[in-house]
């Protein structure tokens, strides 16, 4: 059975509530999900597992300070070929969750991580605006099913 990780920070419990969702779609392609707030995260967890999903509120249009302290500290190369995914939220449209989920991604590509976009709903990840719609937790499901199907 593969496992995924998901790291994520959350402020208002808004990306904790994706996260869930995330989980929830890892566990519905067969893989164990393991949700892992970012301060608690340790890179021998991401080692072991077989894929890494990122989550964060957005932050001057970027990830916030702890999820970027996370890859700051991660060991560069160590994670290489792994299955990634990432989701944000802003607090409003225009926010940033869509750069945010860039910014994300980018840190996985950065790290040798596998990373597939979605043509069929948020192109760079999920994203939402305050709480998250059904709409919204679905898609982070479907991340979640894909990133393990990937791995």
């Amino acid at each position: 059975m593969k496992n995924i990780a998901i790291v994520y920070e959350s402020r208002t419990g808004h990306v904790s509530a994706m996260a869930e969702a995330v989980a929830a779609g890892v566990e519905r392609a067969g893989a164990k999900a393991i949700a892992i707030p970012v301060e608690e995260a340790t890179n021998a967890a991401i080692t072991s597992a077989d894929g890494l999903i990122v989550g964060s509120f957005t932050s001057y249009g970027q990830m916030a300070g702890g999820m970027k302290a996370f890859f700051d500290n991660s060991p560069f190369g160590a994670w290489k070929g792994k299955a990634g995914g990432a989701f944000a939220s802003s607090g409003q449209l225009g926010g940033g969750a869509e750069t945010t989920a860039i910014s994300l991604t980018m840190a996985l590509l950065i790290h040798g991580f596998r990373v597939q976009g979605d043509c069929d709903g948020p192109h760079f990840g999920p994203v939402c605006v305050g709480e998250p719609d059904e709409a919204a937790l679905e898609h982070c499901r479907r991340l979640g099913e894909r990133v393990a199907l990937l791995a």
